[in-house]
């Protein structure tokens, strides 16, 4: 998808910088990749005249702005409209507010062969995320999240799994009418029914008319690796985790 936005926005966005979450950046920086990098490239500046990463936009200058372009593309060019939700839009706006500082170089400390092992043996990740084809199905999914966050980002999410969790992760607490309380991982929602998945790797779909009680959890599961792994065994991890770009 093209994002023709230029010229305009870099004092806008010089005002903006720091006011967006890093799980917002970091949504964007994903949603960019599927969605805008085949035309604007990964820099940014792939179109004539556009540079997303220092904020020239033509078309835009303030968050409204670009919210707009980005929902009714720019008709008479390349950008077509795009299908996105409240969250997809605020994520893509944080994510081309702060493009000009978000880091994607690898990591040059740690070692990936290291970071395998603690991965399946002493950090039991395999018990919650899959990697793969393998591994379990009750956290996210990690086969191409080294293409999808930043090495800080990673490390983020190793030292404080909360601070660091996207909405779209969070986990869902239900009580039914007849008492009985289901906890898992949202899959999916709307305004009637939501879908998780329970810690046993069950399927189940809730009618939201049905529940008594319906909770978004905002904290993570995930256990905190910061006395738990050392600074280097968990540059080790990171160094791993960045090799995952995608099922092999």
């Amino acid at each position: 998808m093209l994002i023709v936005l230029l010229l305009a926005g870099l004092l806008a966005a010089q005002e903006h910088v720091g006011q967006y979450s890093q799980a917002d950046v970091e949504a964007g920086y994903r949603l960019y990749n599927s969605n805008c990098i085949t035309c604007h490239g990964a820099n940014g500046d792939s179109v004539p005249g556009v540079n997303l990463r220092s904020g020239q936009f033509r078309h835009a200058s303030s968050d409204a702005d670009l919210n707009r372009l980005l929902q009714t593309g720019i008709p008479g060019t390349a950008m077509p409209p795009g299908k996105f939700g409240t969250g997809d839009l605020a994520a893509l706006v944080a994510y081309l507010r702060t493009m000009h500082e978000f880091d994607t170089r690898p990591l040059a400390r740690g070692d990936a062969a290291r970071g395998e092992n603690i991965f399946q043996e002493k950090g039991n990740c395999t018990t919650c995320h899959r990697v793969n084809g393998k591994g379990s199905r009750t956290g996210p999914d990690l086969s191409d999240i080294g293409a999808i966050r930043s090495p800080e980002a990673l490390q983020g999410s190793l030292m404080d799994p909360t601070a660091s969790m996207l909405p779209l992760n969070r986990s869902v607490r239900a009580v039914t009418r007849d008492g009985k309380t289901i906890t898992g991982r949202r899959l999916n929602e709307d305004t009637y029914t939501v879908q998780l998945i329970d810690s046993q790797e069950r399927l189940i779909s809730l009618t939201k008319s049905d529940l008594r009680d319906y909770t978004v959890v905002k904290t993570s599961p995930m256990p905190s690796f910061e006395d738990k792994l050392s600074a280097a065994e968990v540059d080790d991890l990171v160094a791993y985790l960045r090799t995952l770009k995608g099922m092999r």
